[in-house]
């Protein structure tokens, strides 16, 4: 996966601040393994919502980008009350798919505790087919490779 972080086309990162929660601490106190995945769903929903996506816009479209393969490694644990940051940017997109990294990192070390490489698929939300990805979705992510979409 490293090599992949090499290849953004994304000039600068989405980052999402996370406060650890206790509701987050499993019984090793530490955060839950299944956490890091919610607060990658969280991250990649909030740059999607930057870009000027939107569910409703989704719905509008009848078109919805699907996890096709997620691939995720944990490199250190988070602990309760670590300030952290969730970044992710767009490696490369197509006519039917977007593939996007995330890193973790705890703010106090600056240590990357998770990273991640995903696939998604363009599909139809109406039957689940995959499909193309409309113009809208194109567009905003072009707009991710310009010099000026500084997040």
């Amino acid at each position: 996966m490293p090599e992949r972080f090499s290849e953004a086309v994304q000039q600068q990162p989405f980052v999402l601040p996370i406060q650890v929660q206790d509701n987050e601490i499993d019984h090793y106190d530490h955060v839950n393994n299944g956490v890091y995945l919610d607060w990658l769903q969280q991250t990649g929903w909030a740059h999607v919502r930057q870009l000027g996506l939107s569910l409703e816009l989704y719905q509008q479209l009848d078109r919805a980008l699907v996890v096709h393969r997620h691939e995720l490694d944990y490199l250190a644990p988070a602990y309760k009350d670590d300030a952290l940051a969730m970044a992710t940017w767009l490696v490369r997109f197509d006519r039917l798919s977007v593939f996007r990294c995330f890193q973790l990192q705890r703010l106090s070390d600056r240590k990357t505790l998770f990273r991640a490489y995903s696939h998604y698929v363009c599909a139809r939300m109406s039957n689940g087919k995959a499909c193309r990805l409309p113009q809208e979705f194109l567009t905003a992510y072009r707009q991710t490779s310009q010099p000026s979409s500084q997040v």
